[in-house]
């Protein structure tokens, strides 16, 4: 009966260090946009939703494939710390290829949030397939 349990350690390790790397991409993702992501979503603002559950989703992609393809905890956490410059990496292309994309986001425009959540999506996709070794 334990032996199904041999594996709980490692899962719980990893489980907790994705967790604190969804607090740590949180915190810098919410630092580095202009808009209130929280506020906004509070608020019910539909394009601020959209924006950062497609930067969530994003950052999800590239930490799952990391955890299912590490050799260890430390090449976990450094596939983690990758995948958090991807999105910061999103998050600029999408700002630069749509003028006032934070006003827009602001304003409840989902054009905006679907084109920044979009963005961030699309570089996590890539970014998790490029870490499949």
């Amino acid at each position: 009966m334990l032996d199904y349990l041999a594996g709980l350690p490692a899962f719980l390790g990893y489980f907790a260090i994705g967790l604190a790397a969804y607090a740590a991409f949180t915190a810098i993702y919410t630092t580095l946009t202009p808009h209130r992501e929280v506020e906004l979503i509070r608020a019910g603002n539909l394009a601020a939703v959209t924006a950062f559950l497609g930067a969530l989703l994003g950052f999800s992609l590239p930490l799952a494939s990391a955890a299912a393809n590490s050799v260890s905890i430390v090449d976990y956490i450094i596939w983690a710390v990758v995948g958090i410059i991807a999105q910061i990496l999103a998050y600029f292309i999408a700002n630069f290829s749509m003028q006032k994309l934070h006003e827009k986001i602001t304003n409840g425009e989902m054009a905006a949030g679907l084109w920044g959540g979009g963005i961030a999506l699309a570089v996590g996709i890539l970014n998790a397939a490029c870490m499949s070794y």
